[in-house]
């Protein structure tokens, strides 16, 4: 299914993966299945495009769930994950969620229920999308700062004011002003707090703020 949401199914259990595979697709999701975290390894592709979430069992032969996790992590990909878990894994199922994952679900589950925390997780990451096409574009824009426009912005987001930033830069009032005016236009903002906005939605360093991405 083109540009449909991706669930990615990994289960040793020939009977789930169908299960799960034939509902999906009945609601309208995409669904991959895979029968070993090593084969959703070789196969799984992190690139632009649809939003996606991961169902994956926790206690599979080979590589476990929680040595798939630490292997994504290592890669740096980022797909929300949901863990199934049977009977006597919860203990796995909660390092799991201390590893990353959003939810635990424990066989046998409800198919409802599991498709409320899959609608989820597929919109955190279509969420998370659209944050990284926002900021890709911001940074473009801060590229195109000149330097001193780039300490004029940066001194802004610190909470200095005209006056301050014209002391630290030993400039005039009003060439501050003109700066400003161009950080504005260059960054298709009209006010400090939406700059300020841009800045911490972004995790754009500036000296003196200690940020976190908002899609951790």
């Amino acid at each position: 299914m083109v540009n449909q949401p991706t669930v990615h199914v990994v289960d040793d259990d020939p009977q789930v993966r169908e299960s799960l595979n034939l509902f999906m697709r009945s609601v309208g999701f995409d669904t991959k299945v895979y029968d070993s975290a090593e084969a959703f390894l070789d196969a799984y592709e992190d690139a632009p495009g649809p939003p996606r979430c991961l169902v994956l069992d926790v206690r599979m032969p080979g590589l476990s769930g929680l040595g798939l996790q630490k292997r994504l992590v290592d890669r740096g990909i980022d797909v929300p994950t949901i863990i199934i878990t049977g009977y006597g894994d919860v203990s796995m199922a909660v390092k799991a969620m201390g590893a990353g994952a959003i939810d635990f679900i424990e066989k046998p589950f409800s198919r409802q229920a599991l498709l409320t925390r899959v609608q989820e997780a597929i919109d955190r990451d279509a969420a998370r999308r659209r944050l990284q096409a926002q900021c890709a574009d911001v940074n473009i824009r801060l590229d195109s700062l000149s330097h001193r426009e780039r300490e004029v912005m940066d001194l802004l987001v610190a909470g200095n004011s005209a006056k301050q930033i014209a002391a630290k830069l030993t400039i005039g009032e009003k060439t501050v002003a003109k700066h400003r005016a161009r950080v504005f236009d260059k960054m298709r903002i009209d006010s400090v707090a939406a700059l300020v906005h841009l800045v911490y939605s972004c995790d754009i360093a500036v000296p003196g703020l200690d940020l976190e991405p908002a899609w951790s």
